[in-house]
């Protein structure tokens, strides 16, 4: 037909004799005027003007909304455009109704569609540039369009042209969206002032978009870039070039910040604390801090839920119509007023009646649907990070008010602290995430149902019953999958327990030979997790299996009982609508059991944290709430105090003591008489029960605080008090940031506290010196070195009160004077800083003030050290003896190295390829990977084939009346025969993933714990002990728990899109043309995104570790915290980590949405192209494929981003199989060791000790540290080793047990040499005692004999020796009495005698002590000493001098001097030669 605008049969069309308006194309044409306005005036703006206006304003940020309305303005233009697009198809439709053309019905629409895209497109470039006076423009426009759309539709009514007609409608909606953005436009005039005002308002940007470290810009986009997330695409984009750093994703804004909705939330729970009758609920806080998102989220859910159901109706519609489209006639024609119109008007219901129009409101409708979708998504994520920074911020503060008994006695541990913020916290956030669908489901289903009647009748509610009366199943199954994860996870806690301590003492079970005994017993408690693991993964495959054969079995009972009530089958509308519908109301159902479970989380979490709160209290210790007459010669004193860690029994009584201001006090007492808990009670951490006074004085403002929390009403670091505890602490941080602990840096005092403390030698080896990261609870350095920061940290600080609890005890005699010289005489003293000493080394006593001695927990004398001496002789001449001993000491060398520094900065998570798959899919047997692909394959197979033949019966029966019962018949059996193989391989293709997985996860758990237990010292000596750890908890979490599912979802859609493109291909071969544009776009997303996400996942895994390392290192230094006052630094400092994690977690939250966006886009496109494709080209007989083809269709909008997601998830979690896998730790092997069985069983039975040209070294990259070194010892020989530092005394030690590499030479004992020997045969016939005491939990039975071969009465005996009988027996169970982790519940000095008892327990002919001794006092010792020798009278004992006395009269003296065996003698022997290295160390140390 020919182009008019106003058509040619009539040629009255453009006449206007009644009058102009009275002729509907005129009118028509009229509307074009303010488009063509609009658009000419525009274009010259925005193409050629814009440059010259935008530089003129200086803004940080091109997302800066400034005008009022903004959101409203978005909405109503995507509103006018959709009515656009509703008018242009109606126009089409009606002019292919008519004879000839007429232009005049859809060349408005299709302007106006141009012209509401060019108005918001200018908007845009108005807003972000600020130039409101060119909005005047689009207010001309918005009136004009108003005025020519209400000329039409005054015609309308005129004529008698209603609602119902589809014109009228469209004509009535337009008039009132442009009288809405009129109106926005005339606010924006009202607020901004820009025009018709003098004083135009001025704006400033928001305090967020100022600050150009804000880079999460999603809540100041323009709406259509909120929802599409398109600011994200230079992030994701640059990723490919460049891996995303932290830096490159800046801060958050600060409404999103963890302190900001702390406060929310604590202002929302205080705000319940008005009404008394009602206790304050977390819940209700949580609602009223972020109840509106929630409501917000609910609503986008919603909207998304209805719009989904567009879907079924849209297939049902287009099925039904197909082939009818052209079956207009003119009979059917509606003309109103042939005089003034003469043009069709279409009803309201027929536009629907086109399958064309239905194929394009199916493709807007998924459009709107997901993009609502994602918005529900995001916003429940944004507000489940926000509702975790506020509880993250809220428990921090109740672990800093933690009193310490609480953590000394196992009422909380770090691992019940760490469970509330990695998991506990985390479930809150999921169930939050979840909430939308618990009301949101209940629509679905009952929309879902009413849909069904309606096409299937009482049929449809026999498929529905099925999936409504399998969900109590679902549920069922859900519960107990709850269930299932909290025994895993107790489990898990317990292996995480003792793997931990495993490692952490790793030297000593080497060296008793015990790596097998532990082993076995972490094994024992991962066999007790794979039980629950395996009841999980059966819970899990269960549930997969339920929601995978539900719709089957809805499809088949639905179309069974239609066959026998109505003897037919439905049309194929019906059928595949029906079957869409299935598929919608699964996920309801599915989602119910997910909700259900999350909330059963989410109250336990939450109970448990209230549990932590109410225990996380600080003990209130100072109760006199008098205050107390200043005495300016004192700064703390107690009146007959009693002082207690919680439990009944006192702990400290009858306290009675002052602390001289400006003077040194010092402490002293036997191991256990209750020294440091002193200090402690001094510094606040012990309930105070009984007395009349406690009190600190502040010398600078000389005022007394009994207040528990006096430490808020001082001001400055002077007025703190300055802590070394007796356990070394260190944050994970460089050398200087301990030291200088958060205090301004001044140089000339950073450089005296390291003279002081002796520490430049050793910064001078780390690898970075004083900028090396010392971690990890200072793993990469000894013991002594740890001990030295704490001190150096306290003296550094600018406070009056310096605690020092023995920091001696890890330092030899050099480092110990020098410390007491240099460092407490002369640096604090000189500035007449109190000092208060707690230590075991009596030789100092002489330089004490003030000294306070302490017996059984009351002070036994207090005063000088003339006072004692005059009024307690005893005490002095007790005092003296030990005094008047030699005690010299020689430093031990730990040969520690720093290979790696555990910087801040981000790690790279090496990346899961295909060949870590492989591994993967190895690891868990061949036959259950055979078993899952084979089943897969078959099962989706199955699928299609069920699809088909349900298309091909549906088909059949329409276009068949005469169709025979037989064949009907002979459909229904083939249709059951393939659901019922259908649901037969659902279940065994769920139950072979999750077994799959579970198989893998057994095996390379046990590879793993082998290849570390077994792996050489040196490893662990290189390796940070977090990293380890990470292996068997994060890394093992998820192979155990997180790569199963992933694997089997990225299975079950990848076949689901490659059987839906299929299917679709051979219904319409046309598909495949635009196939090839879309998969090239979906290939570029994908790879983009799986970068990106890679990216941001591993920022999110890095910045999470350092906020669970700042919890832990917070709950183990709570004491030195509290003691300086550091409480405000720590908790910014943990926000400030909450903060870089939330935001790394939301940027990785907006990729998965951009993804997301882009894929349903796509599937969006796809469903189109099937559509219009199915509708051109097939015939009436094949509605049956068309329903096919469109019903999966569908299901690829659902599908593929998963496919992308699940890629990438795949790809990170592979990362945690290659860590776990990493072939570099190789176990220790001696490659020409003889058979055990070979060795004597009484060997050594002499204890003879034959060393020839020994030359040892750490390993093979590294330097000897024994060079030929050759001696002989003989049996029973009491030999002493000496050295100065670095000499190589402790490496000769660790020879002896094959440690370190003996790469020359050899060590011959009993006539074998050691090198040919199993280890496990070696080291379990020696016996050896470290410096550092290492017990594990359990009982005080098994930290002595963990092989239990030993009689109780051989383990009095140990005990006896030890000195640790009577503390035993007065301890409940006695040899099984309970030890916490790490022998928190006993002191330092008591768990060192432990471990002599622990040696004493093996009676090996070869006995070596290594510093044995360090933290017993003296007089312990020198018991100690004299048991030993009569214990051991006949075994040979070798002794890395501590205390000189121990060797002087020693048969052999080997001293070492730069890994050089340069004497060997009997100590008397050498002391008479003048130039002996051995006489020039006593001389100078006496």
């Amino acid at each position: 037909m020919p182009l008019s605008f106003c058509g040619d049969k009539f040629p009255s069309a453009y006449g206007i004799n009644a009058s102009v308006l009275n002729n509907g194309c005129f009118v028509d044409a009229l509307n074009l005027v303010p488009h063509v306005f609009l658009l000419f005036i525009t274009f010259p703006i925005l193409f050629i003007g814009w440059g010259s206006q935008s530089s003129k304003v200086q803004i940080h940020h091109n997302t800066w909304l400034h005008f009022p309305g903004h959101n409203m303005r978005w909405i109503l233009t995507f509103l006018l455009l959709f009515v656009h697009v509703c008018e242009f198809a109606e126009g089409i439709v009606s002019n292919t109704t008519m004879t000839s053309n007429h232009l005049h019905l859809f060349m408005p629409a299709f302007m106006g569609f141009i012209a509401a895209t060019t108005s918001v497109v200018y908007y845009h470039n108005i807003e972000t540039s600020n130039f409101p006076k060119l909005l005047l423009v689009l207010f001309i426009y918005w009136v004009l369009a108003f005025i020519t759309k209400s000329i039409k539709l005054w015609k309308f009514a005129e004529f008698g042209v209603w609602f119902q007609y589809l014109r009228f409608c469209i004509t009535a909606l337009l008039v009132i969206l442009y009288g809405l953005l009129m109106a926005v436009e005339i606010n924006v005039i009202r607020v901004r002032k820009y025009v018709f005002f003098t004083n135009p308002q001025k704006v400033k940007p928001p305090e967020d978009l100022q600050d150009l470290g804000v880079r999460f810009l999603q809540p100041f986009v323009n709406l259509l870039s909120k929802a599409t997330y398109w600011w994200m695409n230079p992030l994701i984009i640059s990723a490919h070039k460049r891996p995303i750093e932290l830096k490159k994703i800046g801060k958050l804004p600060i409404a999103m910040r963890a302190l900001t909705n702390y406060l929310r939330l604590k202002d929302a729970y205080e705000d319940q604390r008005v009404n008394p009758d009602r206790a304050p609920s977390i819940w209700r806080s949580m609602y009223r801090a972020f109840g509106r998102p929630i409501l917000l989220s609910s609503t986008f859910r919603y909207l998304a839920d209805l719009l989904g159901f567009a879907g079924p109706l849209c297939i049902y519609g287009i099925v039904r119509n197909l082939g009818d489209n052209n079956n207009n006639t003119s009979a059917n024609k509606n003309t109103v007023s042939d005089d003034h119109f003469r043009v069709y008007f279409m009803d309201t219901t027929e536009l629907l009646e086109n399958s064309y129009v239905l194929a394009i409101l199916l493709f807007l409708a998924l459009v709107l649907q997901r993009t609502f979708l994602q918005a529900s998504y995001y916003v429940t994520i944004e507000t489940g990070i926000n509702l975790r920074g506020a509880l993250l911020a809220m428990i921090y503060n109740k672990i800093l008010r933690l009193s310490t008994s609480n953590m000394s006695m196992g009422e909380m541990t770090l691992g019940q602290i760490n469970n509330l913020v990695a998991i506990e916290t985390n479930q809150l956030m999921w169930f939050l995430f979840l909430c939308p669908n618990l009301w949101a489901m209940p629509v679905q289903i009952v929309m879902g149902v009413i849909l069904l009647y309606n096409f299937l009748s009482w049929s449809a509610l026999v498929g529905a019953s099925v999936i409504v009366l399998l969900a109590p199943v679902q549920y069922l199954i859900a519960t107990k999958l709850a269930e299932t994860q909290k025994s895993a996870l107790e489990h898990s806690t317990d292996r995480l327990k003792q793997t931990t301590e495993i490692l952490k003492g790793i030297k000593l079970l080497k060296l008793y030979a015990w790596e097998d005994i532990f082993c076995d017993s972490v094994e024992q408690t991962r066999g007790k997790e794979l039980t629950s693991l395996r009841t999980f993964a059966f819970y899990t495959s269960m549930s997969i299996f339920m929601n995978a054969a539900i719709p089957i079995a809805a499809v088949l009972a639905t179309f069974g009982v239609h066959h026998f009530l109505t003897s037919s089958i439905p049309s194929p509308s019906q059928a595949f609508a029906a079957l869409a519908l299935f598929h919608i109301l699964v996920t309801p159902l599915f989602l119910l059991s997910t909700v259900v479970r999350f909330a059963v989380k989410a109250l336990v979490s939450e109970t448990a944290r209230s549990q932590a709160e109410t225990s996380a209290v600080a003990t209130k210790c100072l109760q006199n709430d008098a205050v107390t007459v200043c005495f300016l010669s004192v700064s703390a004193q107690v009146s007959s105090g009693s002082f207690t860690w919680g439990s009944n029994q006192l702990t400290l009584s009858d306290i009675s003591i002052r602390i001289p201001t400006g003077q040194l006090t010092m402490i002293v007492g036997q191991v256990g008489c209750g020294k440091s808990s002193l200090l402690l009670a001094m510094l606040g951490e012990m309930q105070f029960v009984g007395g009349s006074e406690f009190f600190f004085f502040c010398p600078i403002y000389q005022t007394f605080f009994t207040e528990p929390n006096f430490q808020d009403k001082r001001i400055g670091n002077r007025n703190s008090v300055a802590y070394a505890a007796q356990k070394s602490w260190l944050l994970n941080a460089t050398v200087e940031d301990n030291i200088t602990f958060g205090s301004p840096f001044n140089k000339q005092r950073y450089k005296a506290v390291i003279d002081a403390c002796s520490l430049q030698p050793d910064i001078d080896l780390l690898p970075f010196g004083d900028q090396t990261e010392i971690g990890e609870r200072g793993i990469n350095l000894s013991g002594g070195q740890r001990q030295r920061i704490c001190v150096a940290r306290a003296l550094y600080q600018n406070t009056n009160i310096v605690f020092l609890d023995d920091p001696f005890s890890a330092l030899d005699i050099h480092l110990s004077d020098h410390l007491m010289q240099e460092g407490i005489l002369k640096f604090l003293q000189d500035d007449k800083r109190t000092v208060v000493l707690v230590s075991h080394k009596l030789q100092y006593l002489i330089h004490a003030d003030w000294i306070i001695a302490m017996k059984d927990g009351s002070v036994l004398r207090e005063g000088t050290l003339k006072d004692i001496q005059t009024h307690d002789t005893e005490l002095y001449d007790h005092w003296k003896t030990l005094m008047n001993r030699q005690d010299q000491e020689l430093e031990k060398v730990e040969h520690r190295f720093t290979p790696h520094d555990l910087g801040s900065g981000r790690a790279s998570t090496p990346p899961g390829g295909p060949r870590m798959c492989g591994c993967y899919l190895s690891s868990g047997g061949f036959f259950m990977v055979f078993l899952m692909v084979s089943s897969k394959l078959l099962k989706h197979s199955v699928i299609v084939a069920i699809d088909y033949c349900l298309a091909l019966w549906t088909s059949t029966n329409k276009t068949k009346a005469n169709l025979q019962t037989a064949q009907n018949v002979y459909y229904l059996h083939v249709f059951f025969v393939l659901c019922a193989a259908g649901i037969t391989l659902c279940l065994i293709t769920s139950l072979s993933v999750e077994f799959l997985g579970l198989s893998a996860a057994t095996n390379l758990h046990h590879n793993l714990l082998n290849k570390i237990i077994h792996a050489p010292i040196r490893f662990f000596d290189v390796t940070p002990l977090g990293q380890i750890l990470n292996r068997f908890s994060a890394d093992t979490n998820i192979i155990d728990q997180h790569i199963p599912p992933t694997l089997e979802s990225l299975t079950r859609s990848t076949l689901l899109c490659l059987s839906a493109i299929g299917v679709m291909a051979s219904i319409t071969p046309i598909f495949l043309v635009p196939l090839v544009p879309l998969a090239v776009a979906f290939y570029f997303i994908q790879k983009y995104f799986r970068v990106a996400s890679k990216d941001l996942q591993d920022l999110d895994d890095s910045t999470q570790l350092p906020l669970l390392c700042h919890f832990s290192e917070t709950a183990e230094g709570l004491t030195t915290i509290r003691a300086f006052r550091h409480e405000a630094r720590f908790k910014q400092r943990m926000l400030e980590l909450t903060d870089t994690n939330n935001t790394a977690y939301l940027f990785l939250s907006a990729a998965n949405r951009w993804l997301e966006v882009r894929t349903d886009y796509l599937g969006a496109v796809i469903v189109l192209t099937v559509a219009v494709a199915s509708i051109w080209t097939c015939q009436n007989d094949a509605k049956g494929l068309v329903g096919l083809g469109l019903t999966y269709a569908l299901t690829i909008t659902n599908y593929l981003n998963w496919v992308v997601r699940n890629l990438a998830d795949l790809e990170v979690q592979m990362a945690a199989v290659k860590k776990v896998n990493n072939s570099k730790i190789l176990s220790v092997s001696c490659p020409l060791a003889a058979d055990a069985s070979q060795v004597p069983e009484n060997w050594p039975h002499d204890g003879e000790i034959k060393i020839h040209d020994l030359c040892v070294r750490y390993d093979p990259m590294l330097k000897p540290v024994l060079k030929h070194v050759n001696a002989y010892i003989k049996p029973g020989q009491k030999v002493g080793i000496c050295g100065r530092t670095g000499s190589g005394k402790s490496s000769l030690s660790l020879a002896f047990f094959n440690m370190v590499d003996i790469f020359e030479g050899r060590i011959v004992i009993d006539g074998i040499d050691i090198c040919k020997l199993p280890l496990q045969t070696l080291r379990s016939r020696l016996s050896i005692i470290l410096q550092d005491p290492v017990l594990f939990s359990g009982s005080i039975r098994f930290n002595l004999d963990p092989e239990r071969m030993c009689t109780d009465d051989r383990l009095w005996e140990a005990l006896e020796i030890a000195q640790l009988k009577n503390l035993v027996k007065s301890l409940p169970g006695g040899l099984d009495a309970v030890v916490t982790e790490g022998g928190e519940n006993f002191s330092v000095g008591q768990r060192q005698l432990f471990c002599l008892a622990r040696a004493f327990v093996r009676k090996s002919s070869i006995l070596i002590m290594d510093e044995a001794t360090a933290s017993i006092d003296m007089a312990t010792e020198n018991i100690l000493q004299k048991v030993v020798m009569t214990a051991f009278a006949d075994r040979t004992v070798v002794t890395i001098a501590h205390r000189v006395s121990s060797i002087l009269d020693a048969e052999q003296v080997l001293v070492f001097s730069s890994g050089i065996l340069v004497e060997s003698d009997s100590g008397p022997n050498l002391l008479a030669q003048e130039e002996s290295l051995f006489g020039v160390l006593v001389r100078t140390h006496k």
